[in-house]
């Protein structure tokens, strides 16, 4: 049975979202800080970690939490669920190792399918590729059973968005994808100023790995498209 630990200082949405994942089969603990969590995590880390970012009087406790998690396991789930939903805040997360970061308005569906994706991606992570879920487009590699993208056979870690933000614009080379398309290939709502910085910071991923790297094309006033290698 899988353990999501949940750091959340509000106790009344501490014991609603313990409940509600408790009764999709998950074992649940839960923390008010990021001290208590910290002590319990030492012991043994979870399958997965939600967290706020507000901890009691540590406006940005969450991000202090998320780093020490990352810095003790680099493949542990982590997601932000948290009222702060600007911009800044989504970049801090996602650059502090987050995989996800989700507002407190999404509805238990979305954050269940979420979670879900999150451990199916953990659980695949290290077995070997399937030829035929593999997705291709010259030095892009897309395993879909993994949800893992590599550049150059190199993996490129990217968070759950940002997966199939690449899975869209890369299955169709050279078609356009607008920003409300993006939104329904991630499974996500955002104003189309969070798409960019999403599309921003997949592009210095790649860049990352292949300086390179120019094949997420910028189509101004009407959105992005994955651009096949030149020969």
């Amino acid at each position: 049975m899988k353990r999501i630990a949940i750091v959340e200082d509000e106790a009344a949405i501490r014991e609603n979202y313990k409940e509600v994942l408790q009764q999709q089969g998950y074992t649940v603990q839960a923390y008010a800080n990021r001290p208590s969590a910290m002590q319990a995590f030492t012991t043994r880390l979870p399958d997965l970690a939600i967290i706020d970012i507000g901890l009691e009087d540590e406006i940005d406790g969450g991000f202090a939490l998320c780093q020490s998690l990352r810095a003790m396991s680099s493949n542990l789930p982590i997601i932000f669920l948290t009222a702060r939903d600007s911009d800044f805040d989504t970049v801090c997360g996602l650059r502090l190792g987050a995989d996800d970061y989700l507002s407190k308005d999404v509805s238990f569906p979305h954050l269940i399918a979420r979670l879900a994706a999150l451990f199916r991606r953990s659980e695949l992570q290290g077995k070997s590729l399937e030829v035929e879920n593999l997705l291709e487009r010259g030095a892009l590699t897309i395993d879909a059973n993994r949800m893992q993208v590599y550049w150059n056979m190199i993996p490129i870690e990217l968070t759950v968005t940002e997966f199939w933000m690449v899975h869209a614009l890369a299955k169709h080379p050279g078609h356009v994808k607008n920003r409300q398309a993006l939104m329904q290939e991630a499974k996500i709502y955002v104003d189309d100023s969070t798409i960019t910085s999403h599309v921003k910071r997949i592009r210095k991923k790649f860049i990352a790995q292949d300086p390179e790297f120019d094949c997420i094309d910028t189509v101004y006033g009407m959105g992005y498209r994955w651009e096949p290698q030149a020969l």
